[in-house]
C-alpha cells in the first residue's frame, strides 16, 4: 500500500492506511501482441467507474483480510500471492514500498486487477478521500504500457471501521497461459517509491477425461 495512510500495501502515514505500489498517471495503449518472455499479452481491461470502485473495495477487504505471516502485501517472494482469491477475478498485492520481486501462478480465464499507487484511511482522519501525489509510475506487462485508472470508494474495513480509499488501478483481461512480466515503478511526491516485479506465470486449468 502506498501513501498516506496508514497499513496497505506501500505506503506510510497519518491516521489512515495505505495500500498498493505507487501510481501514475497512466501508461498509454492497450497491450497487445506477444511479451518478451513467451506469453502472448492479451487486450488490456478498464474497468468503469462503477466496476473500479466495487473492485477497490473488494481490493482492500482482501488485502486486510490476511494474517500477517500470510499477508500478500507483506510476502517479498509471491509465496502467499494466491492467499483467498475471489472466484471472477485475480487480485495482485501492491507492497510496502521499495524493490520487490514476486514470482507467483495465475490462473488462466482470470481478469487482473491491481493498484498502482493506492491509499485508505479513517473517515475520521478526514471526511472526504485523499490522494497521493503522483510525481512519476510506470506499469508494463512485458514492456506494453498499461493505462491507469483512478478510482475512490467507501467501504467497511476491520472491527466495521469506515473508511475511504483513492487509487491508481490497472486490469488486464485474461491471459493466455504462458510467462509473463509486469513491472510496476513509482515515485509520490512525499517520496515514497515503489519498485515491483511480477514474474507471472499463467496456467491453464487441469482437464480431465471422462468416462466411456
Amino acid at each position: 500500500m502506498n501513501g498516506t495512510g496508514n497499513s496497505g500495501n506501500s505506503g506510510s502515514n497519518g491516521d489512515g492506511r495505505n495500500g498498493g505500489n505507487a501510481g501514475a498517471a497512466g501508461g498509454t495503449g492497450g497491450a497487445n501482441g506477444t511479451g518478451g518472455t513467451g506469453g502472448g499479452v492479451g487486450s488490456v481491461w478498464e474497468p468503469t467507474d462503477a466496476e473500479g470502485a466495487a473492485l477497490s473495495q473488494r481490493w482492500w477487504r482482501w488485502a486486510d483480510s490476511a494474517p500477517e505471516d500470510r499477508s500478500p502485501v507483506r510476502d517479498r517472494t509471491g509465496e502467499h500471492a494466491g492467499w483467498n482469491q475471489p472466484g471472477d477475478v485475480w487480485f495482485l498485492a501492491g507492497t510496502y514500498g521499495g524493490r520487490v520481486v514476486r514470482r507467483c501462478a495465475v490462473p488462466a480465464g482470470r481478469r487482473l486487477f491491481f493498484p498502482v499507487l493506492n491509499m485508505q484511511h479513517d473517515t475520521k482522519y478526514a471526511k472526504t478521500p485523499q490522494r497521493l501525489g503522483v510525481a512519476e509510475a510506470v506499469a508494463a506487462v512485458n514492456g506494453v504500457p498499461l493505462p491507469l485508472r483512478e478510482f475512490t470508494a467507501q467501504y467497511r474495513g476491520p472491527w466495521f471501521t469506515r473508511r475511504f480509499s483513492w487509487g491508481l488501478w490497472a486490469g488486464l483481461a485474461p491471459l493466455t497461459p504462458g510467462q509473463y512480466v509486469l513491472e510496476i515503478k513509482a515515485t509520490a511526491t512525499n517520496g515514497f517509491h515503489v519498485d515491483t516485479t511480477y514474474h507471472l506465470e499463467v496456467t491453464a486449468a487441469p482437464t480431465f477425461a471422462g468416462r466411456s
